[in-house]
């Protein structure tokens, strides 16, 4: 049987960490929290579960993770958010490949949760997230946001049933703040790519966005919330030009 180090990092997380812990122990042979200071009851909550806690100032995504990473005892990682639990189905799966021993990297669907309901349109779904693999030679990269997991050479990506829970959001605030968030990171690194936009991008990329999340990606099955995801990605998308413009002229 292969062992598993899970790796969490963290930020006042306090009303999700729990969750993800408890799932994640279930497959786990030790859980490890890298926190950047929190102000809150999560490294409480997590010392309580018995996970090795460190505390680390933020470095950004994908330096942050591969901290984290360094950090696990065992050849093969899990890689999970705060915000995210091991289904049942998933955490079968998982415990058949450890038995089996692992090889090579495994992906599986991700299912978000959004303001208590589970969406399933609108290109939320499914999702799919490679989030266990070895430890030698994988690496996060990404300066800004959405970082990107690269794996060994030849490694091969196996993908699991099950799905991995997304608590994303718990309120509509709570999509727009962490929109607006990754609008600026996002135009940030636009910028840092030499990228420019005229004064009618923003809303031609925001309409562009509603129409292809509600529409093509078939959001309208998802009733009211399938509507709020595209408006609110669709707002996102117009600030992130409209912050990009803003960068390139100053």
């Amino acid at each position: 049987m292969t062992k598993i180090s899970t790796v969490i990092i963290t930020l006042n997380e306090e009303r999700n960490i729990r969750r993800c812990v408890i799932a994640a122990q279930k497959v786990s042979d030790e859980v490890i929290i890298l926190d950047s200071f929190s102000t809150d009851k999560t490294i409480e909550i997590a010392k309580e579960l018995n996970c090795t806690v460190v505390q680390q100032k933020w470095l950004g995504y994908s330096a942050q993770k591969n901290k984290a990473n360094s950090l696990a005892s065992f050849d093969f990682i899990l890689s999970l958010d705060a915000d995210e639990e091991i289904g049942e189905e998933l955490t079968n799966s998982i415990l058949k490949e450890k038995e089996k021993g692992l090889t090579g990297a495994y992906s599986f669907s991700r299912l978000t949760n959004y303001c208590g309901t589970w969406v399933k349109h609108g290109g939320w779904y499914p999702d799919e997230k490679t989030r266990i693999f070895p430890k030698k030679d994988t690496n996060w990269a990404g300066e800004f946001v959405h970082e990107l997991l690269e794996l060994p050479t030849n490694c091969q990506t196996k993908r699991l049933k099950g799905d991995l829970n997304h608590y994303s959001y718990y309120s509509f605030s709570d999509h727009r703040n962490r929109a607006a968030k990754y609008s600026k990171l996002n135009a940030k690194k636009m910028q840092a790519q030499n990228k420019k936009s005229g004064p009618m991008k923003p809303f031609l990329s925001g309409f562009a966005k509603f129409i292809s999340m509600y529409f093509f990606s078939l959001g309208i099955l998802d009733g009211k919330m399938g509507f709020m995801i595209a408006w609110i990605s669709a707002e996102a998308s117009v600030n992130k030009y409209k912050i990009l413009n803003r960068l390139n002229k100053a």
